[in-house]
């Protein structure tokens, strides 16, 4: 598995070795192995497997709050997304801002974000199959987020009219939100 460290501390991009011949491919979606040689000790708890039907679908930007902040692993096994994470750690390089990367089942990257950013997506294909690793169980009252176009961000989705929950329509904005997590070096 190949690492690589975006401009965001603890934000990872991990390429998995992928085996492809004629028949199809395999690779190793998580190893504890490879995550702890990578430096990553994430004990995941659940794992979680949502469908968008139409492209165009965006969740996010969603995070819980302590003490049931997740880390999260996500991955897109059928179609594409544009995956986004917000950091929200004060005193972050990057608080604020947010980093994009295209997720799809025909490239096999995965996206580790740690405690302390907001996740969303929007779905670039129809049927599109996202899954991810968290290492904290749901906790419905301690769910929060930020709105998907918050103009504060500074992020343009290339879809002006997504596809939204009425919840997701409702979040509020950055300056609004009393993020609970702070940046810490190391």
């Amino acid at each position: 598995m190949l690492v690589t460290a975006t401009e965001f501390p603890g934000l990872l991009v991990l390429e998995p070795r992928v085996f492809q011949d004629e028949r199809g491919f395999f690779l190793e979606t998580w190893s504890r192995r490879a995550f702890g040689a990578a430096g990553l000790d994430q004990d995941f708890l659940q794992d979680n497997h949502a469908h968008s039907v139409p492209a165009g679908v965006l969740r996010g930007f969603h995070f819980q709050r302590p003490p049931q902040a997740q880390a999260k692993l996500v991955w897109v096994s059928r179609g594409a997304v544009l995956d986004a994470a917000l950091d929200l750690r004060r005193g972050s390089p990057t608080f604020g801002r947010v980093y994009a990367r295209e997720l799809s089942a025909e490239n096999h990257l995965r996206l580790f974000l740690p405690k302390g950013f907001a996740h969303a997506y929007l779905t670039l294909q129809p049927d599109t199959d996202f899954q991810y690793k968290v290492d904290a169980p749901y906790a419905p009252e301690l769910e929060d987020g930020v709105l998907w176009n918050d103009p504060d961000l500074g992020f343009a989705w290339p879809e002006a009219a997504p596809l939204l929950s009425p919840k997701d329509g409702r979040l509020s904005r950055l300056r609004d939100c009393n993020t609970p997590f702070v940046f810490e070096q190391g």
